[in-house]
C-alpha cells in the first residue's frame, strides 16, 4: 500500500435516490461509474433514500454500495448487516390505515419486504404514478415499475410498514396528522407532489440523519468525514448533519440555505461531476 493510500481520508458518502442519484427512477451511467470509482478509491458509498428496500430495483443498486438507509432513516443496513428496522407499532398502523381510508386517500404502505395498496384505490394510484413518470424526457426510460410492479393488496396480515406515501386525500396532510396523532409527522414527497393533500407520513423522531449516524458508527468513520447529497425536504436533517452537505440545484430554498455547496441534477450527471470536483474519483 502506498503512503498516499495510508494517509488518504476515507469518506462516507450518502446519496439520496430520486432527483439526486436517479432521474425519474433511472440512474445515469456516469453516476454508476462514479460510485464504483469512489469505492475503488476506498470511500464508502451508501444510498440514503425515502424509498423502502422493496422499492429499490436492481438497476438502482447495480453500481454496488457499502450499505443503504431506507424509509428515510427507519431502516439501516451496512455490509449486509441490518442495524435498524423500525416499523409502525400495530395499533398505530391500524389507526393510520383506518383514517386514510375514511378520507378516501390513495396511498402506499411501505414495508421493507413489500409495498401495499388498498384494493379500492389501486387503479387511482396507478394513474397518478404513471402521470408523474410521464414527465420524464421524451424517449427516456421510466422508473414507475419499481412501484407499480411491486404492489400487493393490503390486509391485516400484511407486514408492518415503516412509512406511508399519500398520493391524494380528501383532507390536507396536516389535518391527517392531527387525526392520526402526535406520533406521526409529514414531509413533502418527490413523487406525490400534489400540494397539501399529499406527502409522506412517518414516525416522529426518525430521520435520514439518524440513519447516517448509525451507519458511520458501524463503519468507524467520523461525522466530519461524511458527505451527503440530496434534493428533498426529507434530506434537510441529513444535509445539516453531514460534514459536507450538497444540495441539488433547484432544491428548496430551505435546503439550499444549509448546504455547503450544490451539484447539478442527475439529468446533467451532477453526482459524477461533484465526485470529481471533491477528489473522490
Amino acid at each position: 500500500m502506498s503512503a498516499d493510500a495510508k494517509t488518504r481520508t476515507i469518506h462516507a458518502i450518502f446519496l439520496d435516490v430520486d432527483g439526486t442519484y436517479a432521474d425519474f427512477g433511472i440512474v445515469p451511467e456516469a453516476h454508476v461509474v462514479a460510485v464504483q470509482a469512489a469505492r475503488a478509491n476506498g470511500h464508502k458509498v451508501l444510498l440514503c433514500t425515502g424509498r423502502p428496500v422493496s422499492m429499490l430495483p436492481a438497476h438502482i443498486l447495480d453500481a454496488g454500495f457499502d450499505g443503504l438507509i431506507a424509509s428515510a432513516g427507519a431502516y439501516v443496513e451496512v455490509a449486509g448487516e441490518v442495524l435498524v428496522d423500525k416499523r409502525f407499532p400495530a395499533d398505530l398502523a391500524k389507526r393510520t390505515v383506518a383514517i386514510l381510508d375514511a378520507n378516501d386517500s390513495v396511498y402506499v404502505l411501505e414495508a421493507q419486504e413489500s409495498l401495499h395498496v388498498a384494493p379500492a384505490a389501486e387503479q387511482r394510484l396507478r394513474t397518478i404514478v404513471e402521470g408523474h413518470f410521464q414527465k420524464s424526457a421524451p424517449g427516456q426510460p421510466r422508473g414507475s415499475s419499481a412501484i407499480l410492479d411491486s404492489l400487493l393488496p393490503w390486509s391485516q396480515d400484511s407486514p408492518l410498514f415503516a412509512k406511508v406515501t399519500v398520493f391524494e386525500s380528501r383532507i390536507p396532510m396536516d389535518q391527517m396528522v392531527a387525526e392520526i396523532g402526535a406520533e406521526i409527522a409529514v414531509v413533502a414527497n418527490s413523487i406525490a407532489n400534489e400540494g397539501s393533500h399529499a406527502g409522506e407520513l412517518y414516525q416522529c423522531g426518525i430521520s435520514k440523519a439518524d440513519g447516517v449516524a448509525a451507519a458511520i458508527a458501524r463503519l468507524g468513520i467520523e461525522q466530519k468525514d461524511t458527505i451527503a447529497f440530496g434534493d428533498g425536504q426529507n434530506d434537510l436533517e441529513m444535509i445539516a448533519y453531514a460534514g459536507m452537505g450538497v444540495a441539488i440545484e433547484g432544491s428548496s430554498a430551505e435546503l439550499l440555505a444549509i448546504a455547503d455547496r450544490t451539484a447539478a441534477p442527475p439529468s446533467r450527471e451532477g453526482i459524477a461531476a461533484a465526485f470529481a470536483d471533491l477528489g473522490l474519483i
